[in-house]
């Protein structure tokens, strides 16, 4: 049993090591959630009767409670806090605790770099067991900063402690789920996707249980979490719960990891076909190899929009009518123009959203060419201009189908709602309307994976950048440059302000110039770098 687990503390440091700057985005990005959360409650709602009338207007909505949770003290500011972000925050942690342990497992023994560790003093359980302890690490950090950084905001510490608790220990379920499907699938590729599934069905049956006030709400660890009660009467006992769940899936994958050869996963690949009635080449191949991403995206595109549709006219009643909320529906305080503002600043979101889905899409491409996939196409009459390109134009294609899916998706479940489907082909349009600057962050990416392919990943910064000051910008008032330097900054908030085509054009033009420097980056550099 020792031996097993020879070489685990190295591993870890390792591990650190290799991921820093990795998981300091991420526990930075989820820990300031929660804060900036109860400051702006605080500062939209400053007296009890202005959270009396938020309470009121929110109880008893179905839409709202599948979107967040249950209705645990919406009068208070705390209560406000866990119920919108519990159930975010959550999904952040699982998406954290995923990305680790998948990134430790499975995908080094698909590169071929565990084989390499192994050659070793390193024992067989050792690479799982040293995942396992940085993602535990990750998620405890979570708990404790989001309990401190609540407390310091003036909310009381046994529910700081329980909501910290309910993000962190939900994140270690579903590391632990990640480390069952490492050992099933034999691809990152099937791990992350069923690890994706998992975290979405586990927020499904969450929001149905909530809705119908039924049980399905206890085959979620994100129902678990919302159910110790943050700011509302804590009970600690669901926490206990997700951490039993952990030790128990921990236990499996470990029983799974020793009943399998190394490299192999308990499912077998499914083979390919035989034949294919269509010969697209590289184009053909970057479809059959993201194909499930893409699907994945766009299914989740359309039920965001739909999400956002779903508060129809009630705009005012969901966000308030203070200087702060005006942020959130392009400075308009009431009347139809607030519900316009709040619904292109909904489509400004999903349009960033769309950004991130395009990046990883280009990001593959990078895949292929670190794990060594790439080199054996490119050995063939395949031009590297054809193979980046077959990844840029479904990058492309795919984002502004996605884009244009999810103002669709808006419109018509708004129309469910009040009646009006009008706004369909409107909020679709709006989606489009943010194509040029999704095409602008797919150039900065493929101008990286081009010229500094070893800094590629940084794609998510510049998406990162854009949330920021799209979103915090005008709060925190940051400089005109700064706010400049995002694409989204220069287009029409439709459909509160009419389209603007001079800024669509330029950002255009922008976006193919990118991407032809990138092409000319990567014809002359290295295949791997």
């Amino acid at each position: 049993m020792r031996d097993s687990f020879a070489g685990t503390t190295t591993l870890v440091r390792f591990a650190l090591r290799r991921s820093r700057f990795a998981l300091l985005w991420w526990i930075v990005g989820i820990t300031a959630l929660y804060p900036i959360q109860a400051l702006a409650l605080e500062a939209s709602y400053p007296t009890q009767a202005d959270l009396d009338q938020l309470a009121a207007s929110l109880s008893g909505n179905a839409a709202i409670i599948a979107m967040a949770g249950p209705e645990y003290a919406l009068d208070t500011i705390g209560g406000q806090t866990a119920w919108q972000t519990s159930a975010f925050g959550a999904i952040l942690a699982g998406l954290m605790s995923t990305f680790l342990i998948v990134r430790q497992t499975r995908a080094g023994e698909e590169n071929g770099a565990d084989e390499l560790i192994r050659a070793g003093v390193v024992g067989r359980s050792a690479t799982n067991a040293a995942a396992v302890i940085v993602t535990t690490a990750a998620n405890l950090v979570l708990v404790v900063a989001i309990a401190l950084l609540l407390i310091s905001c003036g909310l009381p510490a046994e529910g700081s402690w329980a909501l910290g608790c309910a993000c962190g220990f939900t994140g270690m379920v579903f590391m632990g789920l990640a480390l069952i499907f490492a050992q099933v699938s034999s691809t990152t590729r099937g791990a992350w996707g069923m690890s994706g599934a998992a975290i979405g069905v586990a927020y499904a049956l969450r929001a149905a249980g909530d809705v119908g006030e039924n049980a399905l709400t206890w085959l979620s660890p994100i129902g678990w979490g919302q159910q110790v009660r943050a700011y509302a009467d804590e009970r600690w006992w669901p926490a206990l719960l997700l951490l039993g769940t952990t030790v128990l899936s921990v236990a499996v994958a470990r029983m799974l990891h020793l009943r399998r050869d190394f490299g192999a996963g308990l499912v077998a690949p499914r083979r390919g076909p035989a034949t294919r009635d269509w010969r697209g080449g590289a184009y053909e191949l970057a479809w059959r190899l993201q194909r499930p991403t893409v699907i994945g995206w766009l299914v989740g595109l359309a039920f965001g929009g739909a999400a956002y549709g779903t508060i129809g006219n009630d705009v005012g009643d969901l966000v308030g009518d203070s200087d702060l909320s005006g942020s959130l529906t392009g400075g308009q305080t009431s009347g139809e123009a607030m519900t316009d503002g709040f619904y292109g600043s909904a489509m400004l979101m999903l349009a960033i959203i769309t950004a991130a889905f395009a990046v990883a899409v280009i990001l593959r491409a990078r895949g292929e060419e670190t794990s060594g996939r790439a080199e054996p196409l490119l050995a063939t009459a395949l031009h590297r201009r054809t193979y980046l390109a077959s990844h840029v134009a479904l990058a492309v294609l795919a984002s502004t189908v996605g884009v244009a899916l999810a103002g669709a998706a808006t419109g018509w479940m708004y129309g469910v709602v009040s009646g009006s489907y009008d706004r369909i082909g409107q909020l679709t349009g709006a989606g489009l309307t943010y194509a040029p600057a999704i095409w602008v962050m797919i150039g900065v990416t493929v101008v990286l994976v081009g010229f500094l392919p070893r800094l590629a990943s940084w794609g998510w910064l510049a998406i990162g950048f854009a949330a920021v000051v799209m979103f915090f910008g005008p709060l925190l008032k940051f400089p005109d440059w700064l706010m400049n330097v995002s694409p989204f900054t220069h287009l029409a908030l439709v459909p509160l302000d009419d389209v603007a085509w001079a800024p669509i054009l330029w950002l255009t033009g922008i976006a193919v110039t990118l991407v032809a420097a990138g092409f000319l980056g990567f014809r002359r550099r290295d295949v791997v770098n």
